[in-house]
């Protein structure tokens, strides 16, 4: 019965250690937003429904310089697909400082007039 109640305490110490590890993203730099920005191009505003589109974008940079989409989170699904065919694995200049940094990049596509 003691160790029965003494794993009950590890399990639930080890439960509170892990739902306290948050999981941060952290903003690109103001020189990745511009590159990712050219990749991303204006070309689907001319098919573009809504006046607006908007999008977050989680991805991070390998060794490579490669871009790499974790994930696209959007209302809208032509949206996502786009996102990721433009940018996903495309070679930027930045390099991150510490390898497996995850960024979250929000997209917001404004249809022209």
């Amino acid at each position: 019965m003691k160790s029965f109640k003494l794993f009950i305490l590890a399990l639930g110490l080890f439960s509170l250690n892990v739902a306290a590890a948050n999981f941060n993203p952290i903003n690109p730099t103001d020189e990745l937003r511009i590159e990712m920005a050219e990749l991303i191009g204006s070309s689907y505003m001319d098919n573009m429904q809504a006046d607006e589109l908007g999008a977050e974008v989680l991805f991070t940079i390998n060794k490579n310089k490669e871009i790499i989409i974790l994930s696209v989170d959007s209302d809208n699904a032509s949206i996502e697909s786009y996102l990721k065919n433009k940018l996903n694995y495309k070679k930027v200049n930045h390099r991150p400082g510490n390898p497996g940094e995850i960024y979250l990049l929000p997209v917001k596509m404004v249809k022209q007039l």
